[in-house]
């Protein structure tokens, strides 16, 4: 690693111990697209048991990435209260994965049954004012995808599969941890 690398390594951990000490104390939210997901949708030997819709859902990657963001928040005590989610099966499976309490499906997060198509001018502005409802002393998780991101923000670019980006006040993006950085965040 030459000195910037390992410089620019240095401020992005400060940066990331920072954000979780910042997450300990709440308010913020947590816009977070589902963990990793095939493009292609399951059959009916392919597909979970409860996945009657035969709808896509999370890779081995995706499941395990949702389990130890899960046990992550956990042991860094990031204090999470209202979580909401897209009623898309993939969805709900990061949530459940991560065993994140009391999740409530909202049809403003969904893909409208179209997966990675573009999503209604509504659903953007939802998302947009959704935001704005900073929890005080807990955090907000909002798990939804990449269109409903995009369409809401377009000037975050690219979220990556399970990536949250975290806004605090004034809708200002104060960070962006990737699903498989939450295990290695410092308690």
């Amino acid at each position: 690693l030459t000195l910037t690398a390992v410089a620019a390594t240095a401020a992005q951990t400060s940066t990331k111990d920072e954000l979780t000490s910042r997450l300990r104390q709440g308010g913020y939210i947590l816009v977070m697209r589902h963990a990793s997901s095939p493009r292609k949708v399951p059959n009916t030997q392919t597909a979970n048991p409860d996945n009657e819709k035969l709808e896509r859902q999370l890779d081995e990657a995706g499941r395990a990435a949702s389990v130890a963001m899960g046990r992550a928040l956990r042991d860094l005590k990031i204090p999470v209260g209202e979580v909401l989610t897209s009623p898309t099966y993939r969805a709900l499976e990061t949530v459940r994965l991560a065993q994140l309490a009391n999740p409530r499906a909202q049809t403003e997060l969904g893909d409208g049954g179209q997966s990675m198509k573009g999503v209604a001018d509504t659903q953007a502005a939802w998302l947009r004012e959704r935001v704005t409802h900073l929890p005080a002393g807990s955090n907000t998780i909002i798990v939804t995808h990449m269109p409903n991101i995009s369409g809401a923000f377009p000037a975050w670019g690219a979220v990556e599969d399970g990536e949250a980006v975290i806004v605090g006040a004034g809708g200002r993006v104060v960070g962006r941890i990737k699903i498989d950085e939450w295990p290695r965040l410092k308690p």
